[in-house]
């Protein structure tokens, strides 16, 4: 059973997450021959305060 966590800055629109789910599992289905009713995938969406790089806050580069 595939669980696949994508994590992002910012946010996507219902529109977008949909799509990205049914692209993720065709690519899970053709490539790896998975069963797509067993495949999940997480979002978690982060602010750039919740973000870290090359030793400082994302939020904080933005600047």
């Amino acid at each position: 059973m595939p669980i696949i966590n994508i994590q992002m800055l910012g946010s996507a629109t219902a529109e977008q997450k949909a799509q990205i789910v049914e692209e993720i599992t065709n690519t899970m289905v053709n490539i790896l021959g998975k069963n797509p009713q067993n495949t999940h995938i997480i979002f978690n969406e982060k602010s750039a305060e919740d973000w870290g790089h090359a030793g400082e806050l994302v939020a904080n580069r933005k600047k």
